[in-house]
């Protein structure tokens, strides 16, 4: 009985009615009264903490206050790091892309074999140079003779035999185009060739058999096609209109690889800028070709 007294009396205390008055302190004047029981009281308060409780949850889920939350993983981030990864994961098969082709070229100066993919020998493939081939002593009287020969016409290269090393027979170069020599071999201004000038749209023809490792645009040559041919001879044709071959193909003696054109800074009108390198140095090509 005394419970039942006493729950009985807690709930009619939570109905006894209580009256708040705000009043000017100065004046005593009453601004504002209101009459409530203690049980409003518990669920207005009740009501303004669900209320808290609501907005703190939407706040954390739909805004980015979330992302502010030690541990929480936001799914933008995720997607934003995947595709980084991507990114890079492409970025190391373009280099090993590149580093494959410098190798190639690298090989097929050298006469070595073509790689399909990077072996796993070659670490660090740095950029190579054809310049940086060993010229051994066969190769440096080889070049001394090739000097002091004088060929004229469609000139044969006689690579002769040194050393008791034979090299090949005689080399003949095809001109790549006949024409005008606008401009001369001239080392000296940085010249490493000769320009020949001839009509629109004659065709531009490989001067010895060899393999097309360069076949590009420049903002300086234009369209630029270079040949590997035997013995360490390099031949380039600059300021092309159009390219007929790709990086890779194998030409033959003047077959045709290019259209003349006047493309590039360097161009100053339609013309075929021609060089000829060997052992990774530069020759006058007018020794052994005849342009006209």
């Amino acid at each position: 009985m005394d419970k039942e007294k006493q729950n009985t009396g807690f709930f009619k205390k939570l109905h006894h009615k209580y009256r708040l008055v705000v009043m000017n302190n100065d004046t005593l004047e009453e601004r504002f009264s209101v009459r409530l029981t203690r049980f409003n009281a518990f669920v207005f308060a009740g009501t303004v903490s669900i209320l808290l409780i609501v907005a703190t949850i939407y706040l954390i889920a739909f805004t980015p206050l979330k992302e502010y939350i030690p541990g929480y993983a936001d799914f933008n981030t995720r997607q934003v790091l995947r595709e980084l990864s991507l990114r890079a994961d492409s970025l190391e098969k373009d280099l090993r892309q590149k580093d494959l082709y410098i190798l190639n070229i690298r090989n097929i100066v050298e006469g070595k074999d073509l790689y399909e993919e990077i072996p796993d020998t070659v670490s660090d493939p740095a950029v190579f140079s054809i310049d940086e081939l060993p010229r051994s002593r066969e190769d440096s009287l080889l070049r001394a003779e090739m000097e002091q020969a004088a060929l004229v016409g469609n000139q044969v290269w006689d690579m002769g035999e040194t050393h008791n090393t034979q090299y090949g027979k005689f080399m003949s170069f095809f001109p790549p185009l006949t024409g005008m020599i606008s401009s001369h071999y001239d080392p000296g201004r940085g010249h490493f060739g000769v320009d020949v000038v001839a009509d629109h749209d004659e065709v531009i023809k490989a001067t010895l058999d060899g393999t097309v490792i360069i076949s590009t645009w420049t903002i300086e040559t234009g369209y630029t096609i270079g040949i590997q041919h035997a013995n360490n001879i390099v031949s380039i044709y600059k300021h092309n209109s159009s390219l007929l071959k790709q990086q890779g193909s194998f030409v033959e003696a003047g077959e045709a690889i290019a259209i003349i054109g006047d493309t590039g800074l360097y161009s100053t009108g339609t013309h075929l800028h021609f060089e000829l390198w060997f052992n990774g140095n530069p020759v006058d090509p007018t020794d052994y070709i005849s342009f006209q």
